[in-house]
């Protein structure tokens, strides 16, 4: 008894090492993860398996999405900038500023209004010019712009997506974590069991001691995956918050229960409503468009444009007033420097958001494709997990622990088995928690929102 009782004291003291650091990650009843539990130094390890997750009610995703919609900066911030350019248009498909002049003729003197008294060619005017560009430059400039507010709202919708879609990421993996974390703790109870038969048999000489410290490693091993599983959560809630632009100390999120999303579409389906409804393509869309505007106007420059100018003038009041029409015309004479470089570059401009039109289509065209078949495989691969790999696996561990009990299987068989249901089960997890993250891409990729 005395060889075994000096290792399995000393395992007994890592495992409780291994709970104190798990008490700063995982705090027990309903304290939130954030805040820090008084530990007690006599608790055994195995109770830290089996203490309860927080019980704050799981936080909808739909909830988590409109709080995004209404409070994330970046779409906020995009939102405003779309309302500045629905401002541009009227701006500069306005004539321009008329002006307006008063001038002031003198003889003889350089006083102002002193040549009246000297001269009848002195004189005082009135005048307003008006500017006209061609007919159809005002037009041009006002639809080009009117294009380019709809490129801003596209964006609006580009980030509105992209932020819904990591929200919904990172929401899938914290529910992942969540569950797996369930999970390791009702193993840990399970293989605390295990250790206690364990125990048992060696007691009664018909175990070794290898196999009491070998269960006792793998429940500090399952420690270790949970202080692990609690990091990342919280890493994913203080990415979460910062999408819903909550203050870092508020209350924790608590996911609901992973489920598998119907995905009823086929791939052709998915891929016209990705040219369809995708707002990186429609955006990409509308610049062309306004590129081409641009090209046009570039075209118009070519064209003169015109000033019309009327003045008043009166001399002293034994005269008649004076009535001056003046009609102007700006010529592009300087075509080389200015308006055909101009033109090139318009030209260059269009091709080059033809280009981007085509990208951003293949683009949404490959996204869709690509998720659909990640999705569709982890349909696939659910279905052999539930109803293949996960039962015949819990039932190779129920028939080996009944084995082990009556000495005819080793303990090696027993763990073997054991590990099997777990990691089954977490990679069945994590295939889900994968299939949901695809299904959320070609949402963001397709405009549909799937129930």
């Amino acid at each position: 008894m005395n060889s075994l009782t000096s290792p399995l004291k000393l395992s007994g003291h890592l495992l409780q090492i291994g709970a104190a650091v798990l008490a700063f990650f995982a705090p027990l009843g309903a304290a939130p993860r954030g805040r820090q539990r008084q530990s007690n130094p006599q608790e055994s390890p195995s109770m830290w398996f089996q203490a309860r997750m927080p019980s704050a009610p799981p936080t909808s995703l739909a909830a988590l999405v409109a709080e995004a919609r209404r409070d994330n900066p970046r779409i906020l911030a995009a939102r405003r900038a779309w309302q500045a350019a629905e401002q541009v248009p009227s701006q500069v498909s306005a004539l321009p500023d008329p002006q307006f002049t008063v001038q002031q003729f003198s003889v003889g003197s350089p006083r102002p209004f002193a040549g009246f008294a000297n001269s009848n060619f002195a004189y005082i005017g009135f005048g307003v010019s008006q500017d006209f560009p061609y007919p159809g430059k005002l037009r041009l400039r006002g639809e080009a712009a009117r294009r380019q507010a709809q490129a801003y709202g596209d964006q609006v919708e580009v980030i509105r997506r992209q932020v819904i879609q990591q929200l919904q990421g990172d929401y899938y993996e914290l529910a992942y974590f969540s569950q797996t974390l369930s999970l390791l703790r009702r193993d840990g109870k399970l293989l605390d069991q295990i250790e206690k038969i364990a125990e048992a048999r060696y007691r009664v000489g018909e175990g070794n001691q290898q196999d009491v410290l070998k269960a006792q490693l793998e429940r500090t091993e399952l420690l270790r995956m949970i202080v692990h599983h609690h990091e990342h959560m919280g890493q994913l809630e203080a990415a979460i918050k910062e999408l819903l632009n909550r203050p870092p100390d508020s209350p924790d999120i608590t996911p609901s229960a992973l489920t598998e999303t119907p995905l009823p579409f086929t791939t052709d389906q998915l891929l016209r409503r990705a040219r369809s409804d995708n707002p990186e393509v429609a955006l990409q869309q509308n610049l062309v468009r306004r590129h081409s505007l641009q090209l046009e106007l570039a075209r118009k420059d070519f064209y003169p444009d015109f000033n019309l100018q009327y003045t008043y003038q009166r001399t002293g009041l034994e005269f008649r007033p004076y009535y001056v029409l003046t009609f102007g015309i700006k010529l592009p004479i300087w075509r080389s420097r200015k308006q055909r470089p101009k033109l090139a570059e318009a030209a260059e401009a269009l091709n080059s958001s033809e280009r981007d039109y085509e990208a951003a289509t293949q683009q949404a065209y490959a996204g869709v494709e690509q998720q659909y078949l990640a999705a569709d495989a982890a349909r696939k691969t659910l279905e052999i997990y539930r109803q293949g790999l996960i039962p015949q696996a819990q039932a190779t561990f129920q028939a080996a622990l009944a084995a082990y009990e009556t000495g005819r299987v080793d303990f090696e068989s027993l763990l073997s088995s054991f590990l099997d249901v777990l990691n089954l089960n977490l990679e069945y997890w994590q295939t889900l928690a994968n299939r949901e993250i695809a299904v959320a891409k070609i949402e963001q990729l397709t405009g549909i929102s799937f129930p």
